[in-house]
């Protein structure tokens, strides 16, 4: 039964249990005096958090961190999610009583449990609380992250030993660095780095340049011809060496594998075997040919197959969300448009795409808004909120452009 306490005019401190002991241990229906805490004042440093229950064990277990710069708005990350914090305030007056024993705010109060029944219970305020924040879960906001790395990208001048580090290291990132610079949990950060390809040298975190990672790939496909080495069985260790002969890194030599590859097994100590994925080696040679200009659909299908391994089978269909098609006249024409450079705030993501085209249909917008996560919303929700939707006939395709 709910625990009522009436309020009576503020007075004195008197003797008896003044903390919040004595409002817990308040019976249903009965009264207990309320006075000023000694220290009673605005304490700036206390504010009342709302959480759901499932966020008790990581709040009382400290396994939360409020993360942001001074310029942004701070979130309460746990271990997997990220959430928002809002203040609300309220219109009823919400006192905060300390426990009793409290040393911060210790008075020298008669202890509850051996206070003479004669003594009146009394409850201190130590401050009047204007209201409290709420946490509202949200996506992680790693579009930081993108930039952070993207500003000085592993390339193949750097000394692979980093000798010259400190000409650099301003521009260079440890776990720890965009632990503090990017709003995310560590699970989420963690799920960002893999997304950009990102890979640890000397423990900073790095995206490594494009044409890098084209040159490292070339070579190993060289080298499985000379080799006669099969891309559905790569021995890690050779293919390691190899490419490490040839000047490469060995960090990157594997980082390489990661990248274009999937493991197939590993064998208790023995070398790993990788299997290159064919979907992402076309995809990489598909970007290369259209990296800052347009083709036509005929030329680029024509020079797409000529740079792809032989064995393997490029399909149009694996360019959904990196490439975009357009009728010009009579002629088809292709050009670069990845999701991958896209923001991941739903605003921004909308914005660029109806820049890129005033209108889409919903097969062509589908890739480009997939990986759209926003807590509590829907793709159809996101849709409705940003898009304005379109169907000429009931059987027609769905076209949708900027709201």
């Amino acid at each position: 039964m709910e625990q009522l306490i009436h309020k009576r005019e503020m007075e004195k401190p008197s003797s008896g249990c003044r903390g919040a002991e004595a409002v817990l241990n308040l019976q249903s229906n009965c009264s207990i005096s309320i006075a000023y805490h000694p220290h009673f004042g605005s304490h700036n440093d206390i504010m009342l958090l709302e959480i759901d229950e499932k966020l008790l064990p990581d709040i009382l277990h400290q396994r939360v961190a409020i993360r942001g710069q001074p310029d942004e708005d701070s979130v309460l990350c746990t271990q997997s999610k990220t959430y928002a914090l809002k203040f609300v305030g309220t219109s009823n007056s919400v006192f905060l009583i300390p426990p009793s024993n409290y040393s911060k705010f210790s008075d020298n109060t008669v202890d509850c449990d051996q206070k003479d029944e004669n003594q009146q219970a009394v409850a201190s305020v130590i401050k009047v609380a204007p209201g409290s924040m709420e946490l509202t879960e949200v996506a992680p906001r790693l579009d930081k992250l993108k930039l952070l790395l993207f500003e000085n990208p592993y390339r193949f001048e750097e000394d692979t030993e980093m000798e010259d580090l400190e000409a650099t290291n301003r521009r260079l990132y440890k776990w720890d660095d965009l632990v503090d610079r990017v709003q995310a949990s560590d699970d989420e950060l963690r799920s960002g780095l893999q997304a950009l390809s990102a890979v640890e040298i000397d423990g900073f975190w790095r995206v490594v340049d494009e044409k890098y990672m084209d040159m490292m790939l070339r070579m190993l496909l060289h080298s499985s011809v000379l080799n006669d080495w099969s891309l559905d069985a790569l021995n890690e260790d050779e293919v390691v060496n190899v490419l490490q002969s040839d000047g490469f890194p060995c960090k990157l030599a594997e980082h390489c594998l990661h990248v274009y590859g999937s493991k197939v097994n590993n064998d208790g100590g023995k070398s790993c075997m990788w299997r290159l994925n064919e979907r992402k080696v076309c995809v990489h040679f598909a970007r290369e040919i259209l990296r800052d200009r347009k083709m036509k659909m005929e030329s680029f299908m024509e020079e797409w197959m000529r740079k792809i391994p032989e064995g393997m089978q490029a399909s149009f269909d694996m360019l959904e969300g990196e490439v975009l098609t357009e009728k010009l006249g009579v002629s088809a024409w292709v050009h670069a448009f990845s999701v991958s450079s896209l923001p991941s705030s739903p605003g921004e993501r909308f914005s660029i795409l109806f820049k890129e085209r005033p209108k889409w249909d919903s097969k062509d917008l589908q890739p480009y808004i997939r990986d759209l996560k926003v807590p509590g919303l829907s793709l159809e929700g996101l849709l409705l909120k940003f898009t304005r939707r379109t169907q000429p006939t009931k059987d027609a395709e769905p076209v949708f452009s900027a709201r």
